[in-house]
């Protein structure tokens, strides 16, 4: 598969993704592009639930979307205050607040470019 291809699929996966987080009152959901600062993946997507309980129905819904899209998780890990998700291209995080706010996932990759409202419309 072509670069290009899998930029376009990552992207694809971001959007559902984000989505998905949106239709389930998700909060502050950011889409960040982190091709240029690793290899990790192309998107990192990162919402907010208001509890636990909600932090897993946004990660359930995240995987049944992308999952009725065809696309499979390779790792989910965590529980309670924060839900990662590895799609390989694509890293979906899904934290309470207080989770949120101690790891700053979004001043971490400060250099990322942020394209929540590009993808998600």
């Amino acid at each position: 598969m072509t670069e290009n291809k899998q930029t376009m699929i990552a992207a694809e996966m971001a959007k559902i993704a984000a989505e998905a987080l949106e239709s389930k009152k998700g909060i502050d959901v950011t889409v960040l592009s982190v091709t240029k600062q690793t290899v990790l993946a192309d998107y990192f997507v990162i919402a907010t639930g208001t509890v636990n309980t909600h932090v897993k129905s946004l990660a359930d819904e995240v995987e049944f979307k992308l999952k009725e899209a065809g696309y499979e998780c390779g790792h989910i890990e965590g529980h309670g205050d924060w839900v990662l998700m590895d799609y390989h291209s694509v890293i979906v995080h899904v934290f309470t607040k207080a989770a949120r706010d101690f790891y700053k996932l979004e001043k971490l990759w400060d250099g990322a470019e942020t394209v929540s409202d590009d993808i998600a419309e």
